[in-house]
């Protein structure tokens, strides 16, 4: 799940992000998880009710989540709450180090309820994720 307005990867502060696309990073995480042997739904939304519907949806679709909430990282409750009813492994993902920029930034109000976190590891740490998310649900 991708938050806000990583639609515009490739043309936002590409020293923040990279110039990858969201349409390649989209066909870089499909390629890996088709690899492994796993099914993934990759998605985005700007909306935050979106982006909760598509986590309670997960709880009898998915064995778990990688999320890049972005901006709602830092805002959103509502997303925080949701997170915590799905009780199978998340992963907290951010291209950028959050711990490295403002001080706003640098608060997640979902890091203390997901099983592990990447930061700052660019557009790799998607790929490294989806091998995390792999091992943990092998286990």
């Amino acid at each position: 799940i991708n938050g806000p307005n990583l639609n515009l990867l490739g043309e936002r502060e590409q020293s923040q992000y990279g110039s990858i696309t969201f349409d390649k990073l989209k066909e870089n995480c499909q390629k890996k998880s088709q690899e492994l042997g796993l099914d993934i739904e990759f998605t985005q939304s700007n909306i935050e009710g979106e982006i909760v519907n598509l986590i309670q949806d997960s709880i009898k679709k998915f064995d778990g989540i990688i999320i890049n909430a972005a901006a709602f990282t830092h805002t959103s409750v509502a997303i925080r709450d949701a997170l915590d009813i799905f009780k199978k492994p998340i992963i907290e993902l951010h291209i950028s180090n959050i711990y490295k920029r403002e001080e706003f930034r640098q608060k997640s109000l979902i890091s203390d309820i997901v099983t592990g976190g990447i930061f700052g590891l660019g557009a790799d740490g998607y790929i490294l994720a989806i091998i995390a998310m792999q091992n943990l649900l092998k286990k």
